[in-house]
C-alpha cells in the first residue's frame, strides 16, 4: 500500500523540515509544501495543487502539519481523504487568535473595519480582510487527530485545545516545556 506524509509547515518554515521526520516515518514518502505568503485564500491553492497530486498516486494520505499549516490544513483539506493528521503546536482556532492579538495590540474590531490593516509591535499585522475570511469560511473537521501541545504555548491556549478535543476525533499528548 502506497502511503504518503504531506507536511504543512508553520510561519518562517519550509518544506524542507519535512527531513527532520523522515527517520520516524519509515514506509511513507514524505511531501513538503513550501510556501511563503501567509493569506489563507493564496496558500490554499498550492495545498490543493499538491493534495491533487498526492492523491492520483497514494492509497493512504497523511497530514503532518505545524502551527498555522496546521490551521491552513484543517481549511483547505476538511472535506479530502485523509487519514490521520499529526499537528505539532497547532492553530485550532484562527478567529480566536486574532482577536487575541486584538486585544494586545489594544485594536477594536471597529477600528480594524476601518483602517483595514495595523502593523503591531509583535510583528504581525491585523487585517479586517483575513478575520472576515476566517469567519466566512468556518472549519469542519472530522479527520482523526493527534496533537502535540506545547505546554508553553502562547498562540493557542490549553481551553481551545481542550474544546476542539472535545469536539472532535482527536488526542492530545503535551510536550512538557515546550513552547510555540
Amino acid at each position: 500500500m502506497k502511503k504518503a506524509i504531506i507536511y504543512i509547515h508553520g510561519k518562517g518554515g519550509s518544506s524542507f523540515e519535512i527531513n527532520q521526520y523522515k527517520e520516524s516515518c519509515l514506509g511513507f514518502d514524505m511531501i513538503g509544501i513550501d510556501y511563503n505568503e501567509y493569506l489563507l485564500w493564496i496558500v490554499e491553492k498550492q495545498i490543493k495543487s499538491v493534495y491533487e497530486k498526492v492523491e492520483k498516486t497514494y492509497e493512504e494520505i497523511y497530514i503532518l502539519a505545524n502551527s498555522i499549516g496546521a490551521y491552513f490544513a484543517m481549511h483547505t483539506l476538511q472535506n479530502s481523504n485523509i487519514k490521520k493528521a499529526l499537528f505539532i503546536s497547532p492553530i485550532l482556532d484562527m478567529e480566536q487568535l486574532i482577536l487575541n492579538m486584538m486585544n494586545w495590540a489594544n485594536v477594536s474590531e471597529e477600528i480594524l473595519c476601518e483602517k483595514k490593516e495595523i502593523p503591531t509591535d509583535f510583528k504581525e499585522t491585523l487585517s479586517w480582510k483575513y478575520l472576515c475570511f476566517v469567519r466566512e469560511n468556518p472549519i469542519i473537521w472530522n479527520i482523526p487527530t493527534e496533537i502535540l501541545y506545547a505546554e508553553k504555548d502562547n498562540l493557542t491556549s490549553h481551553e481551545t485545545v481542550d474544546k476542539f478535543i472535545k469536539n472532535h476525533n482527536a488526542h492530545f499528548t503535551v510536550m512538557e516545556n515546550g513552547e510555540h
